[in-house]
């Protein structure tokens, strides 16, 4: 019988966060707790991904999840990505990394996720077809899709989901959209009522949650379970940077931006988003790999300036503790909210 979101004691699913803020400490945590932990397969090698399951199950034997980023979409227009890696490399008087269009070891990674029998392998960027969602039922994993419109819903229904990741605009990082040339502005209650009324899949919710009451909002609603990325971020098993960790816990404003991988995400505003958000092209990983080596040696001097912030609208909310004592007194808070709203 393959994971539903169901079957967890508590309704709270710990996002996928690529370039090294997930870790397996952080997804057994939250497994241990009685929420869903989760692996990012993005921008790892398939040996590295490898390393991270076998240290996860070291830690925990409940289910998990691992995240696999689907092919990018084509790049539009080349010649705009190498205009603005120029740009880059005059403003920053550095050497800038070379536009590539890969498809971050997609088949290698599939394979992988197999092999490894992952109870959940869930995909964002994208719809798998379903010829591939049907050999990981095969192997035994549920199979959740990230969506943001009702159209991707049913598309993901077709290919067989288990469930669907429903993404709110509020959400931190970058947007699950199918076709970043076609971005939407939905929000979270939007996007999970037109979504319900285009597919009976169960859905898990995300984008902008950060306490037990917005946990409950998203249950009211009809979510199966929520699923937190940016509340996560300040756990004491994440690895995320102490300038990043320093940007969650003020007030910043959050704003959409291309600036560092050419894909649409949401990050704190910093001086590099202001100053080359307006000019930075649609071309994602091309525009990834381009400022890898700037957004590298920001963060390897602290520079909170210069790499992104990725956070939800919700940031400030977001506290340092324990990731299992986090999904404990989140559980709580929102099974007491529900209370509360059931006596109106």
């Amino acid at each position: 019988m393959r994971f539903s979101p169901a079957d967890l004691e508590h309704p709270i699913v710990q996002a996928p966060m690529g370039g090294g803020v997930s870790t397996p400490a952080l997804a057994a945590a939250v497994c241990e707790a009685g929420g869903l932990g989760f692996l990012a397969a993005g921008y790892l090698t398939p040996d590295a991904v490898r390393a991270d399951v076998e240290s996860l199950r070291e830690l925990t034997r409940r289910p998990f999840g691992i995240n696999v980023f689907a092919p990018p979409q084509p790049v539009p227009n080349p010649r705009a990505i190498e205009r603005y890696a120029g740009a880059l490399a005059r403003r920053h008087g550095v050497e800038v990394g070379a536009p590539r269009h890969d498809d971050d070891g997609w088949e290698e990674k599939l394979a992988l996720v197999a092999e490894l029998r992952a109870p959940l392998v869930a995909f964002t960027f994208g719809c798998p077809e379903g010829a591939i969602v049907g050999r990981l039922h095969a192997a035994g994993a549920a199979v959740w899709i990230a969506v943001t419109t009702a159209d991707e819903a049913r598309a993901a229904e077709r290919a067989g989901a288990d469930a669907l990741v429903v993404q709110g605009v509020e959400a931190g990082g970058h947007r699950a959209t199918f076709d970043d040339t076609a971005p939407n502005d939905l929000g979270l209650l939007a996007a999970m009522q037109l979504v319900a009324a285009a597919s009976a899949l169960p859905q898990v919710a995300t984008g902008g949650l950060a306490t037990g009451r917005s946990i409950a909002a998203v249950l009211a609603a009809g979510a199966a379970a929520a699923q937190l990325g940016t509340a996560f971020m300040l756990a004491h098993e994440a690895a995320t940077t102490e300038a990043h960790r320093d940007a969650i816990a003020g007030a910043g404003e959050t704003a959409l931006t291309r600036a560092f991988t050419g894909r649409t995400a949401r990050g704190i505003l910093n001086r590099f988003q202001r100053e080359h958000g307006p000019e930075a092209p649609l071309g994602y990983p091309d525009v990834h790999h381009v400022t890898a080596p700037l957004r590298k040696a920001a963060r390897e001097r602290g520079d909170a300036d210069g790499f992104h912030l990725w956070a939800g609208q919700a940031h400030a909310l977001a506290e340092p503790a324990p990731a299992g004592e986090l999904v404990r007194r989140l559980a709580a808070e929102a099974r007491t909210a529900l209370r509360d709203a059931a006596r109106c």
